[in-house]
């Protein structure tokens, strides 16, 4: 597998692709700040008003030319909050999961933040989903659990757990 990770200038030439990474992760149940079911209108807002920007960098993992994942890294405006960035929106397409994708995603985007002269990342997720396996294994430290941090499709509130890493 030919696996390439480059930064993502502008949203527009991806939107298609990103919309359906967007899709495909929340319809399978990704807690990433969506309801499912996903339509295709509501993912392509999104990505209409995530443009990356000189505070956001967003990565595309490009598999054989075609994109299969994406993360982004905000960094934090606040001049206390200048050594620090948060991860945000790590998606993998259903068919690049457990090739590698996210790992080589998150490699890539802490690479970013060191050359942007951040020291602290920070990233939240839903408690119980495979992600936290894969934070914890790329060296995150868990901060804490947030109870009833986000409501599910059913409108039940659900726990998130809070990691960090100095890099």
């Amino acid at each position: 597998m030919s696996l390439q990770i480059k930064e993502l200038d502008s949203i527009q030439p991806y939107k298609t692709e990103l919309s359906s990474i967007l899709i495909e992760t929340v319809n399978q149940g990704a807690s990433i700040g969506f309801h499912l079911p996903m339509k295709e209108e509501e993912a392509e807002a999104f990505w209409d008003s995530y443009q990356p920007d000189e505070y956001r960098v967003t990565l595309g993992a490009f598999q054989e030319q075609r994109l299969v994942g994406t993360v982004s890294l905000e960094l934090i405006k606040k001049s206390n909050g200048s050594h620090r960035a948060e991860v945000c929106k790590l998606m993998v397409h259903p068919g690049g999961r457990r090739l590698g994708v996210a790992r080589k995603l998150m490699t890539e985007l802490e690479e970013i933040a060191k050359h942007h002269n951040r020291s602290l990342l920070v990233l939240d997720t839903r408690e119980g989903d495979p992600s936290n396996k894969l934070y914890i294994s790329l060296g995150y430290q868990l901060a804490g659990t947030i109870p009833g941090f986000a409501s599910n499709e059913k409108g039940e509130l659900e726990a998130t757990n809070l990691y960090y890493k100095n890099i």
